[in-house]
């Protein structure tokens, strides 16, 4: 199919349900996936920032297209979607029939229907739920010199949906910001600390639009930690007027390969160290993003994990979801519903998302959402295998959660196995005891643990 005429095509669609077409970044995100490139390509050939290609302009453009098409859209199934869609508007322009059922659309209206909640929630989206008071404390704190934040919390908890948030209260500062997602990186590059250097040091450059100049920085005989300290201070950090903000997400990444994390962790510790005494670093703002689901045994006086500003996401409370179903336009006034959907899943962000999403659509009422959420087939099912695929490498892991679901009462678990689990939110720790997070995790690997018997 013609680029260009699909194009027009959705661009036309848009402006009729969105009352916005596409914008330049959205047209070269665009023709990019028509011509197999990853986001990195796309942005840097047109003079963007990856990290605002792929954390901000990519969900944003997704989301506007999965109400358009009616199907949720990803970079991966994007040209297929759209190529059936535009055929498809083709077709009805062309038979009056259709033609006349166009004009007398469903009762209900897509255009404010929300986008299936998958992801970081774009900026503009009326579905993010606002942390006010830590969202503040994040403002507040980049605004310092040589700061570094570390936000952190189990996976699918909004910790991207933030630092899209902390990102451009930075750019409304007049930061300079470089956004960089490590999920991007090749994983030759993560088992080599040098190579990884290289990758960061180009990357950054990149983004602040200018050349890479890395050799004339890398010396062998120095090190490759101390070629890249000597290439932000002397190179990076010199050409900037305002602070940069380096926001690095998805850390959990470099976890995975130790030795870049042993080499590469400590490095972030110094920069901020060397903040207290050289005023040029103090224009370095570090934001620190990672999973709590891998740990990796650092020293404490080299991991940046022990410094800085913790940001720590926690489940939504009652008052938040009530609000959030508000979002959705469900009217649960008396509590009740809040309720039963705490006991399912805990407040836990992404749940609640996915539960209130389905619901608003009338899909499935309540009552039938939650006998059917913990089964292999329900709306939880890939959250559910993700655990569940886990559990089954770590068996020790996989038997103290089980202790615990079956439990009657709060238990104490060996410390070790007890963080663990902690870290991947499915238990919830008071003192040295402890509690399955929510009725999912215990209703769903009861059955399985049941079904294995």
């Amino acid at each position: 199919m013609n680029l260009d005429y699909m194009l027009e095509t959705v661009d036309t669609q848009l402006i009729e349900s969105q009352n916005r077409p596409l914008n330049a970044a959205e047209i070269i995100i665009l023709r990019g996936i028509w011509q197999h490139k990853t986001y990195n390509q796309i942005a840097i050939e047109a003079g963007y920032s990856p990290g605002y290609f792929t954390n901000v302009v990519a969900p944003e453009l997704f989301c506007r297209l999965s109400e358009v098409v009616g199907e949720h859209m990803t970079k991966k199934n994007c040209r297929v979607l759209l190529e059936s869609y535009v055929t498809t508007q083709t077709t009805q322009q062309t038979e009056p029939v259709k033609q006349e059922l166009t004009e007398n659309p469903d009762p209900v209206n897509q255009d404010n229907s929300p986008c299936y909640p998958s992801g970081s929630v774009p900026l503009d989206s009326p579905f993010y739920l606002k942390r006010s008071s830590l969202e503040e404390q994040v403002y507040r704190e980049i605004e310092k010199p040589g700061a570094l934040i570390r936000i952190k919390a189990p996976r699918e908890m909004g910790k991207t949906s933030l630092l899209l948030r902390v990102i451009d209260y930075a750019n409304h500062l007049d930061y300079h910001t470089v956004s960089l997602n490590l999920e991007q990186v090749d994983q030759a590059i993560l088992r080599d600390s040098n190579q990884f250097l290289r990758w960061l040091c180009a990357n950054i450059a990149r983004q602040l639009r200018r050349k890479p100049m890395l050799d004339e920085f890398w010396d062998e005989d120095l090190g490759s930690k101390i070629s890249c300290t000597l290439y932000f201070e002397e190179y990076l950090l010199e050409s900037i007027n305002t602070p940069l903000i380096l926001a690095l997400d998805e850390v959990n990444q470099i976890l995975e390969h130790p030795q870049v994390a042993k080499d590469f962790l400590p490095l972030l510790r110094s920069w901020y160290e060397e903040a207290k005494r050289l005023p040029i670093w103090q224009k370095l703002r570090l934001l620190v993003v990672h999973s709590t689901e891998i740990y990796v045994p650092l020293e404490l006086n080299q991991s940046p994990f022990n410094v800085g500003l913790p940001i720590h996401l926690e489940h939504f409370t009652p008052e938040e979801v009530q609000q959030l179903a508000q979002c959705y336009g469900l009217d649960w006034g008396d509590g009740e519903e809040i309720s039963q959907l705490m006991v399912m899943v805990g407040g836990h962000p992404a749940l609640v998302q996915l539960a209130l999403y389905h619901l608003s659509r009338g899909e499935i009422t309540l009552p039938q959402l939650l006998e059917s959420s913990p089964i292999a087939m329900g709306i939880y099912r890939n959250h559910l295998q993700r655990h569940w695929a886990s559990l089954e490498q770590q068996p020790e892991l996989a038997q103290a959660l089980d202790t615990v679901v079956n439990a009657t009462e709060p238990v104490a678990l060996d410390p070790i196995l007890s963080h663990k689990l902690s870290s991947m939110g499915l238990i919830t720790v008071s003192g040295d005891r402890a509690v399955v997070s929510c009725d999912l995790y215990r209703q769903c690997f009861t059955k399985i643990r049941d079904s294995q018997i």
